[in-house]
């Protein structure tokens, strides 16, 4: 949903800054490595010491490389398949390292404060985040496995986007003031939607097969 409804607005946002990188000489293919840099040295260093308000505003800064690199791709006409490969395999690095920030953290035992008896056990936490990260990976392997077997599996309440901006979000306010059962809250619902989005591909792919056949 986000990407519908989003994206014109982030490719209208971004469009200069595209054009800029474009006249300087820089490839899409390096915003794109750059920006996953940016992202998981974001998360590994920063969520694993706590440092949630600080991690988020750095990935934060470089999420939106995703944006603009096809925004280059497209407008330089170097759109290509080598392009989008790369692009779709460093998103998952990517979103494996904002979920594995957070597991490094909770499964260390630690706690951003003590919420009293409104805190969850870092246990449970890491849990949640590595469920997250799991069905997140898996999420996108129905996808791609669907395409590559020459079928469709673009359903689902929990796409990338949507994952991305809740985690973000929470994890950031968690990091600043909102106690950290929130955090809890999300991950869980992530989990729950992820689980749920695999489903919905798994029985869309299957109706397509059973049509085929």
């Amino acid at each position: 949903m986000l990407n519908k409804y989003a994206r014109p607005f982030f490719t209208q946002l971004f469009t200069p800054l595209a054009s800029l990188l474009l006249r300087l000489g820089v490839s899409p293919d390096v915003v794109t490595i750059v920006g996953t840099l940016g992202v998981s040295l974001g998360a590994l260093v920063f969520y694993p010491q706590g440092e949630f308000l600080i991690g988020t505003l750095v990935i934060t800064a470089f999420v939106f490389s995703d944006t603009v690199d096809g925004i280059m791709a497209r407008r330089s006409g170097r759109s290509s398949t080598w392009g989008a490969f790369l692009d779709s395999t460093l998103d998952r690095v990517a979103d494996a390292s904002i979920f594995g920030g957070l597991v490094l953290f909770y499964a260390g035992g630690q706690h951003l404060r003590s919420d009293g008896w409104l805190q969850v056990r870092p246990g449970v936490m890491a849990a949640l985040a590595l469920a997250c990260l799991i069905l997140g990976m898996v999420v996108s392997y129905a996808k791609a496995r669907a395409e590559g077997l020459g079928m469709t599996a673009n359903v689902g309440i929990a796409e990338r986007a949507e994952r991305l901006v809740a985690v973000l979000v929470i994890t950031g306010f968690v990091g600043w003031f909102v106690p950290e059962i929130f955090l809890t809250v999300v991950l869980a619902l992530l989990a729950l939607a992820s689980f749920i989005t695999v489903v919905q591909r798994m029985l869309e792919v299957r109706r397509q097969a059973l049509d085929v056949a």
